[in-house]
This record gives structure tokens, C-alpha cells and sequence, in this order.
């Protein structure tokens, strides 16, 4: 298992974000300019960098930082605490990204969260745990989560399409208050823009046995960081702190890149958060 975003991307993201040139981070962390590219570039550390000096330039929790160049990764969970949930992790040019697929074990219906660059492997586990596919929930319009939208709409025609994007039809639009019954499933909603002005974050509760819920989140956050946001960065961070980091600390994170994790542990180890 490995983190979505290196130390090198979690330090690029942030030094982005708060406008720092890549020589005045490098003078904070106590680096020569090319140690601290090659940091950046690689994310791995031949000379330690100051942390403190860093953090407190880049906006960077200091000791949070540092776990993460101490190989902090998030607890593996076994997903069958939640049945009918699954994490479907496709390839696309130079990188990789999550959708996931639930459903109701009685009734057999189902949804799906994105849907990645292929949708073979979700078909793959429709066909073999013989579902309905009811609803497609989209986490924001970005290229590698929506890949597969024309595949999976002509095998399922009727399928209810949920979407905040702005030029998304009406009646496919995410509304305030909406919530959706999955047989005893129960999905809802948090806007989350930032990282993309449509993102959302969903809500699946209610599961059997008392699971915890699960936050489909995109690319709101990861495990350990974020997704970029630049000049949104702020927004974005706010997002997730009053969207996000509200729910339960149980709470599963499922987010669009990388492991999952959960409400706690991001609060306690993501350097972007207090």
C-alpha cells in the first residue's frame, strides 16, 4: 500500500498553494535549492530538512510532515466489515484511480461512485453478484472519474445519474436535502468544491452490523493530503474540515486516489489540518 501524494507532491501542493517560491522553501527547510527540488521531484530525503522552518513557510503541519517521511500510512482494512462494498482501482495514462460499487444485499441494487478508466472490472462484479445497477453517482467531472461514463450508460440506460456539476441536467442534479434509499442503504450528500468547483462528497449509512459510515470523497482529500486546489486552496481546506472532518471519527474514507482511511486518523496525521 502507498500513499497517493510522496512527501515531494504533499510539500509541492502546499508550496503551490501559498505562492512560495521553490528558493525561499528552500532556504525555510534549510536545503540548497537543488536538494530541495530534488525533494519535490522524488519525495525522498538525502539531507533532513527542517521541518518547523518549513511548515510554518508552506502552511505544513511540522510533526505530521515529518511522519509522513517516516512512512505514516493509514490502518489496512478488511472492506468486508462493510458487506457490499468495494474499492475498484482502474489504470490510465500514468496513474491510477478508485471507484467504488455498493449494494443492498436483499434487493440487489446497486450503485456506483465514479467510474474510472475501465469499466470492465465493474462489470465484472455485477454480472457475478447478480445486480441492478440503480444509481451512478459522479464525485466531480475530472477526466479519470467519468472515463467510463459512456460504456456504463449504454449497458444501463435507466440508471439515475447524480452529479453537482453546474451543466449537469436538472433532474441529474444533487439538491439540498436530497438523500437516496439503496434497499436498506441511505446515501446523502456534502458539496465539497476545491480541488474542482463540482465536487461533492456522498454519505453511505445505515449499513448492516453497525458498520461505520462511508464518505465517497473524490478527490477532496487523501490519505496523508489533498487534492491540488491553488488558488482554492483555502476553500478546499475549509471544505473539508466543515464537510468532511464532521463526521463520525470512524467514519471510512473512500477517496478517488490511494488507500482508504477514516475521519480520525486524517485529522491526526494529514499535514494540511491541524
Amino acid at each position: 500500500m502507498n500513499l497517493e501524494d510522496h512527501l515531494g507532491d504533499i510539500i509541492g501542493k502546499a508550496r503551490s498553494a501559498a505562492n512560495v517560491s521553490v528558493e525561499d522553501a528552500a532556504k525555510a527547510a534549510g536545503l540548497t535549492v537543488d536538494e530541495f527540488s530534488k525533494l519535490e521531484e522524488t519525495g525522498k530525503i538525502v539531507r533532513r530538512p527542517n521541518f518547523e522552518g518549513l511548515g510554518a513557510k508552506i502552511g505544513l503541519r511540522a510533526g505530521k510532515l515529518e511522519g509522513i517521511a517516516r512512512g505514516w500510512l493509514p490502518q489496512e482494512r478488511d472492506l468486508r466489515l462493510w458487506r457490499e462494498l468495494r474499492q475498484i482501482t482502474t489504470a490510465g495514462p500514468g496513474f491510477k484511480v478508485n471507484c467504488y460499487l455498493v449494494w443492498d444485499e436483499v434487493t440487489r441494487e446497486a450503485a456506483l461512485f465514479d467510474t474510472g478508466f475501465d469499466a470492465r472490472p465493474i462489470f465484472e462484479l455485477i454480472d457475478q453478484n447478480q445486480l441492478q445497477l440503480k444509481h451512478l453517482f459522479i464525485t466531480h467531472t475530472h477526466a479519470d472519474h467519468v472515463a467510463a461514463m459512456e460504456p456504463i450508460r449504454s449497458r444501463f440506460p435507466k440508471v439515475k445519474l447524480h452529479s453537482s456539476a453546474k451543466t449537469a441536467p436538472v433532474d441529474q442534479r444533487n439538491r439540498p436535502n436530497d438523500f437516496i434509499h439503496l434497499g436498506s442503504l441511505r446515501i446523502t450528500h456534502r458539496d465539497t468544491p476545491g480541488h474542482a468547483e463540482d465536487g461533492v462528497t456522498y454519505i453511505i449509512g445505515t449499513w448492516p452490523e453497525d458498520a461505520p459510515n462511508v464518505a465517497v470523497v473524490g478527490d477532496a482529500i487523501f490519505a496523508g493530503s489533498m487534492g491540488g486546489a491553488r488558488e482554492l486552496a483555502d476553500l478546499a481546506k475549509q471544505k473539508i474540515r466543515d464537510q468532511i472532518f464532521s463526521l463520525p471519527p470512524d467514519t471510512l474514507i473512500c477517496p478517488g486516489h490511494g488507500p482508504v482511511t477514516t475521519v480520525a486518523e486524517e485529522k491526526a496525521n494529514n499535514p494540511f489540518f491541524l
